[in-house]
């Protein structure tokens, strides 16, 4: 949501009105961007930060986790997503969409109703493609036989597990008066533009993308629910200060935050975890070199710090990275490890399980502020994240968009 509201708020700087169909819990977020919250009713609508949608902690498999996305958010209430967009669309007619490219539902009230829609992808461009690493596993690029095999292999069992949500995706299409998708990734050709919000330089890519998709870059401002910001150190420490962000969902992450703080405990740094809205900080063990906040300004923060320890969310990444700063990734699901291998892959970090023990962190930390290549990985890849995102080019398409509907 960060990086869809910041292009909400683009819009509106620039003189547009915009809508924002989302869950209670944003409504502020949506008021702090200048758009309009309008609730979701029959979809799925936290009221709170702290309750878990999707559960995909609680799973006992990475497939598992990946059946309760699927099923409960991405494809499953397909339906109820598009009756709310198609009320949304009845109350006040609209000259683009917007939306986030995993729900399966809103694509369809726009199709019907025949209002340019965007996709907007929120992380890498994970969708297969003939000549890229397979997405899931975290796969980093192989070339040859061995290397396309492996890729087609894990690339039709992931479609294929997401084609097992195909018939909730088409009870809403025939809801709507629309003809079903026979392919999961027909989805993509009933929309106008999707739109990658990162930079095409730190993307993994296949043999050739689709026309209507386009890198535009990332939103590096943090989210309005961030904190201030008042250091506990005094002013003069010479100490490398080492950011710690796992996740501002929860994914069950407590156990992970422990064995950081206390493997970073052992080093001469100035550590700064935020836990997130869904993790209490008062439940945190504490060292003495470390300090525990629910959140504060990492695009601030990262200009200062020697190090990044991350789930390898791509809010998190793509901030650090644009401050030039290199990343220990601690991958725990999700697309984080497809996130993590393009972050080892440009060399600007390094990648460890989420069951790595205290020791093995703070070996990698040090390796990452003490080893200059790390750093210099970073701010290669931060050059091209910075200009990227000055350019703004997400705006310029959604106005684009609109102005063909006009």
């Amino acid at each position: 949501m960060p990086l869809q509201l910041g292009l909400a708020q683009g819009l509106v700087e620039r003189g547009h009105d915009v809508r924002v169909l989302t869950e209670d819990c944003l409504a502020a977020d949506v008021a702090a961007a200048g758009a309009r919250f309008e609730p979701l009713v029959e979809a799925p609508n936290r009221a709170s930060r702290t309750e878990d949608l999707v559960g995909d902690s609680q799973a006992r498999t990475p497939l598992g986790a990946f059946a309760r996305a699927r099923d409960r958010v991405v494809m499953g209430p397909a339906a109820a997503y598009a009756r709310d967009t198609a009320a949304a669309l009845e109350r006040e007619p609209v000259d683009a969409i917007a939306c986030d490219y995993m729900l399966f539902g809103p694509p369809i009230a726009a199709e019907r109703a025949r209002v340019p829609t965007a996709l907007l992808v929120h992380n890498v461009y994970i969708v297969p493609e003939r000549g890229k690493p397979a997405p899931g596993p975290g796969f980093l690029p192989r070339q040859g036989l061995l290397g396309r095999t492996r890729d087609g292999a894990v690339s039709r069992v992931l479609l294929a597990l997401f084609n097992r949500g195909l018939p909730a995706v088409n009870r809403a299409r025939a809801e709507q008066g629309l003809q079903p998708l026979h392919h999961v990734l027909e989805q993509f050709d009933h929309v106008e533009r999707v739109l990658v919000m990162t930079s095409e330089s730190f993307d993994f890519h296949g043999d050739s993308h689709p026309q209507h998709l386009r890198y535009v870059g990332s939103i590096l401002s943090d989210p309005p629910w961030v904190e201030d910001w008042h250091s506990p150190w005094q002013l003069g420490d010479g100490r490398p200060l080492v950011i710690v962000s796992l996740s501002s969902t929860y994914m069950a992450q407590e156990r992970v935050l422990a064995r950081v703080i206390e493997g970073l405990g052992r080093l001469d740094v100035r550590v700064l975890v935020t836990s997130g809205p869904a993790i209490d900080p008062a439940s945190l063990p504490a060292e003495a070199n470390t300090t525990v906040v629910r959140s504060a300004p990492h695009a601030q923060l990262f200009t200062e710090a020697a190090a990044v320890v991350t789930h390898a969310g791509m809010g998190t990444v793509t901030r650090a990275l644009a401050a030039g700063v290199p990343l220990v990734c601690v991958p725990m699901g999700r697309d984080q490890l497809d996130v993590a291998a393009r972050v080892v892959h440009a060399g600007a970090g390094l990648r460890l399980r989420p069951g790595a023990k205290p020791r093995a962190i703070a070996a990698a930390v040090e390796r990452v502020i003490h080893e200059p290549g790390f750093r210099a990985g970073a701010q290669r890849i931060g050059a091209s994240i910075r200009a990227d995102a000055a350019a703004q080019l997400g705006l310029t398409e959604l106005e684009a968009l609109a102005s063909s509907h006009a």
